[in-house]
């Protein structure tokens, strides 16, 4: 459980730049430890619930297809990086008429039973980070809030309640 991640005024991110795209830089704190946090990341059924549908090897090198709940997002992933239970690395290619490829990065650090979450996400237009802010915001609630034991949000609901800040967030990016 987050301490107040569906607040609609709390805004998780940071957006920025590296080689010319964009970058969403999220963290939170989970009350919840550390395993049971990689667990809801990694293992299949977890993920179904609460992030979208993954088919394909999700272990270590493994490459999958995606298609996710509340973004809508699809594509593929490779797993680069897998060390357990602390992070993960992959290489993502988006589907659609201008498929784009980027990154998703995890990291997990005990803090006693809770657990601090980084989530980034790289390599995306700079011109719709604001967006993406709001989008994977909405992924990392929607992750506190299964590990809470309740369900995902509304998401255009809390992307529109969420996209006002990101909008500011994102005019500052240069």
């Amino acid at each position: 459980m987050t301490s107040n991640a569906s607040a609609s005024d709390r805004i998780l991110g940071s957006l920025g730049t590296a080689d010319g795209k964009g970058v969403v830089h999220l963290e939170d704190l989970f009350d919840t430890p550390i395993d049971d946090v990689w667990a809801a990341l990694t293992e299949r059924e977890h993920l179904a619930v609460w992030y979208g549908e993954l088919h394909g090897d999700l272990g270590p090198g493994g490459e999958y297809r995606a298609r996710l709940h509340a973004s809508g997002w699809e594509g593929t992933g490779r797993i680069e990086e897998f060390e357990a239970p602390r992070h993960f690395l992959i290489a993502t290619t988006m589907d659609g008429d201008d498929p784009s490829e980027g990154a998703f990065e995890v990291t997990l650090a005990a803090d006693g039973d809770r657990t601090v979450v980084v989530w980034e996400e790289r390599g995306m237009p700079v011109e719709h980070l604001a967006a993406y802010g709001a989008g994977i915001q909405v992924h990392v609630e929607d992750l506190g809030a299964y590990l809470a034991g309740r369900g995902r949000c509304d998401a255009d609901a809390r992307w529109q309640e969420l996209s006002p800040a990101y909008d500011e967030l994102a005019a500052t990016v240069g």
